[in-house]
Order: C-alpha cells, then sequence, then structure tokens
C-alpha cells in the first residue's frame, strides 16, 4: 500500500480542537475534531483543561503516525490566542490555562495604565485596545502582583499555539504573530517589546523569538515541526501567498472582521474607540483590523424573523437575492449609523424595525441584510482609508450569502468583490507557512475558490 505524503496540523479553538492532514497539493485528506469540558481555575471561572489537551495531541499525532494510509512529513500548529501556559523549571505546567474572557481587576487596570501614560498612549503604541485580560501581557502582569510567589515559578510563558508546538518537540519559542496580536506586549513603531515589559521584567519569561516559517524542532528525530501560529494571522496566509495586489479580507462568522495586510499606519484614537486593533502578520508586517457583531446580530434577528413569520430559524438560506426589493430598503438603510458613531460592537437598525411594516419574510430578509451592510461599509471603510486596495475576498458564513455578497458589491462599486472558499483556513495557512520544509512540489495556484460579484448599482452614496 502507497502512503500518501501529508503535512499533519493541530488547529485549536475555543471550542473545536482539529487534527488534519493536508497532502503535497494542500488537500484535506483527514481530519478529526475533538471537544474537552472546561474545567476551574482556583477563581472558579473556566478555563481550558490543558492536560487533556495535551494527552490528546500526543496521542492522536502517535496513531496518526502509525496510520499506514499516511507518511507525516511535518507538523505545526494553529491556536487561539490571548492564552498563556505557564511552564516551571521542569517544563511542567504550573499554572492554569487562564480565561481571556475572566474579568480584569479594574484597581490593577488603572495602576498600569496610571503607570505607563495612559490608556490612549499604551493602546497607540501597542496597537490594542483596552481589553483586559484579552491582552494577554496583562494576565502576566495580574499574576506579578496577585500571585507573586507563583509568578516567580514561571520559568516560561508560551503562547498556545508555540505550547501545542512545545508538547511534541520539547522545544521552547516565541512567536511573532501571537506576541503582535492585541497583547499589549508589542510596540509597534520600535519593533521590539514595549518599555513596560521591560521594566516589570516579565520579558525574562519569554524564549527567544523565532520566525514563523522556520522549523522549531523534530518529531521522531525527522519529522520538522514549525513554532505555531495565532490562528487569525495563519487564515491569512493562504491569500498572502496567492495575491501580490493590495486586497482586504472581510473574515466573516459570529464577528466580522475585515483585515488589511496594506495598511501600516499609526492606529488613532477614533480606531481604538471603534475597536479596531493591529495584529503582525507572519512576516511581522502590522495588518489592520476592525470588526463588527454582525454574525451574531444575524443569528438572533433570523430567529426573530422566524417566530414572526412563522418560518423555520434557516428559512433565510432559502431567500434569493431579489432586484426588485431593492428600492424597498434603499432609503431606508441610512437610519443605523448616522447617530450612532460608536464601537461596532452595537446592534443595526434592524433591532429597531417594526417587523408588521414588512409584508413578508423576504423583504424583511432584504432589509436586515441591508442594514448589517451600511455597518459593514462603515467598519470596512475604517482600515481601507488611505489604501489603494483593489480586491476584497470575503470568506466565512456571510461569503455564502447571495444577498450579503451582493450588497457588498454594490457598496464598493469601485472594487472588486468576491466570495472565496477555503476550507480549514487557519490550518492551511500553518501548512503552507512551511511548505520548503516538507514539500519539495511547487506551491499550486488553486488554493483558493473564488466567486466574482458584479456591482448591480450604488446601495448608498458615500
Amino acid at each position: 500500500m502507497t502512503q500518501l505524503p501529508a503535512i499533519a496540523i493541530f488547529d485549536v479553538g475555543k471550542t473545536n480542537k482539529k487534527l488534519l492532514l493536508f497532502n503535497e497539493q494542500y488537500k484535506l485528506i483527514f481530519e478529526e475534531s475533538k471537544q474537552f469540558a472546561e474545567i476551574k481555575d482556583e477563581d472558579d471561572f473556566p478555563c481550558e483543561d490543558v492536560i487533556a489537551l495535551t494527552n490528546w495531541i500526543k496521542e492522536s499525532f502517535e496513531k496518526i503516525l502509525h496510520d499506514e494510509r499516511f507518511e507525516v512529513k511535518g507538523v505545526n500548529f494553529s491556536g487561539y490566542g490571548a492564552s498563556f501556559v505557564l511552564l516551571d523549571e521542569q517544563l511542567n505546567v504550573t499554572l492554569p490555562l487562564y480565561n481571556y474572557l475572566k474579568p480584569f481587576p479594574s484597581s490593577l487596570k488603572e495602576k498600569f495604565y496610571a503607570d505607563y501614560g495612559g490608556e490612549s498612549l499604551v493602546a497607540k503604541q501597542t496597537a490594542s485596545p483596552v481589553l483586559g485580560n484579552l491582552n494577554s501581557g496583562m494576565q502576566l502582569y495580574r499574576l506579578k502582583y496577585e500571585k507573586k510567589e507563583a509568578f516567580n515559578k514561571i520559568k516560561y510563558a508560551l503562547h498556545l499555539p508555540q505550547y501545542l508546538s512545545f508538547v511534541l518537540t520539547n522545544k521552547v519559542y516565541s512567536d511573532i504573530t501571537s506576541i503582535g496580536c492585541h497583547t499589549n506586549l508589542w510596540d509597534f513603531q520600535q519593533q521590539q517589546y514595549h518599555a513596560w515589559v521591560k521594566v516589570e521584567k516579565i520579558d525574562s519569561k519569554f524564549p527567544e523569538i523565532k520566525s514563523s516559517d522556520v522549523v522549531g524542532g523534530f518529531v521522531d528525530e525527522n519529522i520538522p515541526a514549525g513554532i505555531g501560529l495565532h490562528d487569525s494571522s495563519s487564515a491569512l496566509i493562504p491569500y498572502l501567498i496567492s495575491f501580490t495586489d493590495s486586497f482586504v479580507l472581510l473574515s466573516t462568522g459570529t464577528w466580522c472582521i475585515t483585515l488589511n495586510p496594506f495598511n501600516h499606519t499609526q492606529l488613532t484614537d477614533y480606531e481604538l474607540h471603534q475597536d479596531c486593533l493591529c495584529f503582525l502578520s507572519y512576516k511581522g508586517k502590522p495588518v489592520k483590523a476592525s470588526r463588527l457583531f454582525a454574525g451574531y446580530e444575524h443569528e438572533q434577528q433570523t430567529k426573530r424573523l422566524a417566530t414572526y413569520f412563522n418560518k423555520s430559524e434557516d428559512y433565510y438560506k432559502s431567500v434569493m437575492y431579489d432586484s426588485s426589493l431593492v428600492d424597498n430598503y434603499r432609503n431606508k438603510a441610512k437610519i443605523s449609523l448616522a447617530d450612532e458613531q460608536s464601537a461596532m460592537v452595537g446592534q443595526s437598525a434592524f433591532s429597531k424595525r417594526e417587523l408588521s411594516s414588512f409584508k413578508t419574510y423576504e423583504v424583511a430578509y432584504h432589509q436586515l441584510i441591508a442594514d448589517i451592510i451600511e455597518q459593514q461599509i462603515h467598519s470596512t471603510n475604517i482600515v481601507l482609508k488611505g489604501t489603494n486596495v483593489k480586491r476584497i475576498f470575503v470568506d466565512g458564513g456571510f461569503s455564502k450569502n447571495q444577498i450579503y455578497m451582493q450588497l457588498l458589491a454594490d457598496a464598493f462599486p469601485g472594487i472588486e468583490v468576491y466570495a472565496a472558499t477555503i476550507p480549514q483556513a487557519s490550518a492551511l495557512g500553518a501548512a503552507l507557512c512551511i511548505h520548503e520544509h516538507w514539500n519539495s512540489k511547487d506551491l499550486p495556484g488553486d488554493i483558493i475558490e473564488l466567486k466574482y460579484y458584479t456591482p448591480e448599482q450604488k446601495l448608498i452614496q458615500h
């Protein structure tokens, strides 16, 4: 039996943990998914069961190595950010993998920003809105002041993707995609750890920074292993490899995140207030990102529509784009942001609309998408500003929504708008990142499947 050469990728999300195999043409040939029940930290707050995760990685990798169908020629890792695994002198896990949603003490936050120049200054320097534990560097700052003895026992603080690599290689490294993602750790102007990290001696807990596209170690002596990547940065890699002209990626899910790898300007107070941030690509370049809670709103409002019109919750999937409905929403759409330039976590105008004013579900649903698009225009324009972007690629849930895609194309008539399909983008990015270390074949040209949407008319004048 001929074995298929493949790269193994561990893609660890908050909910689903996956082991994926890609062949030399980067087609997905194996997928296994696992979920673990959360445990509690010492404050009774839910957190990741890092020991269960560790055991699963070791066991599932060993199993795939002995699967006669595959020849594993490389391994890499992508994982969610804002999370540290803390190791002691013996390189054993010494504290819980704290949940980034855990509330951060206000008194400690006030002390930190008072000591280091205020929220606005630190946020601009580190491209990190003030997000408490979501600024992962603050988790270490907190440990230093609240649990000094435990803090002193920490030999290494590894962001989760680098810990995943450590599990199989026993090598410790830091990675720029994890350090550079709303952590409060990195000074984007100086391109080094921020001054506070050195003053507080937190940098002593970090191993050396290694480039994202190098081999961090070997498994079974001959299988090259990457050092792991933050999943958002990893998901951008297939696009950065495939396209040289400037573009933005609109990644849609619960959050709709607009990523512009070609906008390197420093964040302004306005952008930070609008929930913008920057992270670093696998090449160490800033990527400006804005986000909108549109997927969540879509989920809530389609439930409301289903109840009112007596339809199933997924009825919206059967609603096709109808250009004759355009005039119904064209004059209404402006309501949403006329009087409220707030951070992009609020609801669109649709939440205030009376459903009795719509004759059918279809008319109401077109209005919902029009209202979401109005917000999306605002959110995307924040990171488009000042850059000559030629294309918008949309991936995730809304890329399959014909109405959303058509209205987006109408809203940006000067830019080519595409629905992009990439299976398992963050895992694929991690595989592509170490291509030269495991794959002797050329990179394929068909990694991304695209569907072009032609603008029909301008939805809103801007």
